[in-house]
């Protein structure tokens, strides 16, 4: 309750005399300061982001919808705004950058939401390709006797038919197994033939869907933001969010044997302690989660 009320007063009150304080002080408004005394990085444009959100001024408040398109002129509106002169290049650098990311950020999370809400359709040959293809890079020695088979199980689907266990992820939940594949064939077979273990093994294409939906609600709301300001200083792309997943498939996999949890019985209550762990580390404003060559 308290926290509530804090977090009121200051936005209401006492931020408004503090940045007035802070600019007679030092002479310069508060994105001047964030952005002439931070590292490039989720610090920064983090910074930068509240501060433009936290804006009683419309100009500033708007700046965090920018179109890709757009963020050029913005600069040069919130520049004269605020009365920054246009050949302080730095500040005008520096923002140019954050806005891409923060404008990124919002764009990226558009496209892996239309990918997520594609259906697995059998009928289209795009899709049908795909699913081969994950096939024949995880099972290079053995052919795929018929599409509705029981070899299916063996890279870790539910049933015949692995047009079934996509559903909520769409066809986000297939690419992602085919980038991690394609990008990392050696730990994808290795972390496939770990999951067979006998004792701790688990459903390797159902794991790999349920961190696909880990993925996708971590960028949903907001927390792979430090990691993807800190990884591109520009528009954070596709490429990107599939990175981030393919180091929570290995993470997730040590993590499995780590644990050695008594029976995959209990895998929500494993992917929910693994989820907490991804969740802590993306707190830390230097955070950088990718696999290392």
């Amino acid at each position: 309750m308290w926290a509530h009320v804090w977090g009121f007063l200051y936005s209401s009150y006492f931020r408004f005399w503090l940045k007035w304080i802070l600019r007679l002080l030092t002479g310069k408004c508060e994105l001047q300061r964030l952005l002439g005394g931070a590292e490039a990085g989720a610090r920064r444009t983090l910074s930068v982001e509240h501060s433009l959100e936290s804006s009683k001024n419309k100009v500033l408040r708007n700046a965090v919808h920018v179109e890709e398109a757009e963020v050029e002129k913005c600069v040069r509106d919130v520049m004269k705004e605020k009365k920054i002169e246009q050949k302080d290049t730095g500040f005008k650098t520096n923002l140019h950058i954050s806005l891409l990311q923060i404008s990124g950020y919002k764009k990226l999370y558009l496209n892996v939401e239309n990918l997520r809400k594609i259906p697995y359709d059998s009928e289209n040959e795009e899709h049908e390709e795909q699913l081969i293809e994950l096939w024949n890079l995880l099972m290079p020695h053995e052919n795929l006797k018929a599409r509705i088979s029981k070899q299916w199980c063996d890279i870790g689907f539910q049933g015949d038919d692995p047009k079934t266990d996509f559903r909520g992820m769409g066809l986000l939940g297939l690419v992602n197994l085919v980038y991690f594949s394609k990008h990392y064939t050696n730990e994808a077979r290795q972390i496939l033939s770990r999951s067979n273990h006998p004792k701790l093994g688990y459903s390797y294409a159902i794991v790999g869907i349920n961190l696909t939906e880990m993925a996708y609600s971590l960028l949903k709301n907001g927390a792979l933001k430090a990691h993807l300001y800190n990884v591109v200083s520009g528009l954070p792309q596709m490429e990107h969010f599939h990175q981030f997943y393919c180091y929570l498939v290995c993470e997730f996999d040590k993590f499995w044997f780590e644990e050695e949890p008594e029976s995959i019985m209990h895998f929500n209550q494993y992917r929910e302690k693994f989820h907490e762990k991804i969740k802590g580390l993306l707190l830390d404003y230097s955070v950088v989660l990718t696999l290392q060559d």
